[in-house]
């Protein structure tokens, strides 16, 4: 008699939303509960300094803000739903090139994983050019960085963020886990 198959369990949505000051993030956060459903934690937004590397497409002034998701998604989807926020990038951009950038990710209770559409040494084809990286991994009550975190990430606000969110997804795993 065959072994059952182990049970995918349900992954936390998040993203990081960098913009422009003069958007008008309202506009941002309809369009993702549009794709994504409701927002159930959000950081405070703050000023993005880690990097030039957006500056010739967006211009600088930059800043940034993480959410999470209130409903759960499978691991699979997360290719599905880069593409989703690049069409939302897509539809803020102006003549110079973006000035929305949205990448999505998802929480486990042991780690951060992050959608790219960039190949790299550390990251995993997924499939449709995207790419999957354990960006962070939870250990001894926190989040810990690896050396490709981005800086943004490894600040305080995030993991706190991070750190938060996944306190929410535990309780939404408590629920779903006694429902099955």
């Amino acid at each position: 008699m065959p072994a059952d198959k182990p049970k995918v369990r349900p992954v936390k949505l998040i993203a990081g939303v960098l913009f422009q000051r003069d958007i008008t993030l309202p506009h941002v956060e309809t369009r993702l509960i549009e794709a994504f459903g409701p927002i159930d934690y959000m950081s405070p937004t703050f000023d993005f300094t880690f990097t030039d590397y957006y500056l010739s497409e967006t211009g600088g002034n930059l800043q940034k803000q993480f959410y999470s998701f209130e409903r759960l998604i499978l691991p699979d989807s997360l290719a599905d739903i880069k593409h989703a926020a690049i069409a939302i990038e897509a539809g803020f951009a102006g003549p110079g090139g973006r000035s929305v950038n949205i990448d999505p990710g998802y929480l486990e209770e042991s780690k951060l994983v992050l959608a790219s559409t960039k190949n790299f040494s550390h990251r995993i084809y997924l499939r449709d050019n995207i790419w999957a990286e354990v960006t962070m991994r939870y250990m001894r009550g926190k989040f810990v960085t690896h050396e490709w975190t981005y800086p943004d990430y490894s600040q305080d606000l995030a993991i706190d963020f991070l750190c938060h969110a996944r306190e929410i997804y535990r309780r939404q795993l408590a629920v779903f886990d006694t429902s099955e």
